[in-house]
């Protein structure tokens, strides 16, 4: 691990602390030297900016685990599966309010 590899996955564990204190209020337990291996992992796979977004993505959906970082560790990838399935519903969406828009205002110029 090289310490550029060592400060992405300490950054990740700092946004964990920092989203799990305005959630909960209080200092969440973790070992930032034992979770900066899982930490890493993540950063890896993801992205240091996708990892961001998903944890970010983590705080804002319900858990009946507290949010548990160990739980995000070994769920990420799901969590990433479902954050892009709403990405692209969301933009499925856009595009089907487009174009009702367009049909409705072609159907009022007629």
């Amino acid at each position: 691990m090289t310490k550029e590899d060592n400060k992405l996955a300490f950054a990740l564990l700092n946004l964990y602390v920092k989203l799990y204190v305005e959630k909960y209020g209080r200092q969440p337990l973790i070992n930032k030297y034992r979770d900066k291996w899982a930490a890493n992992d993540v950063v890896g796979q993801l992205g240091y900016d996708r990892a961001r977004v998903i944890m970010d993505y983590y705080f804002h959906t319900t858990s009946q685990n507290g949010h548990s970082l160990q739980w995000f560790f070994n769920n990420f990838d799901r969590l990433e599966d479902m954050k892009q399935k709403l990405e692209q519903d969301s933009l499925r969406r856009a595009k089907m309010l487009e174009e009702t828009r367009k049909m409705m205002e072609a159907r009022n110029n007629v």
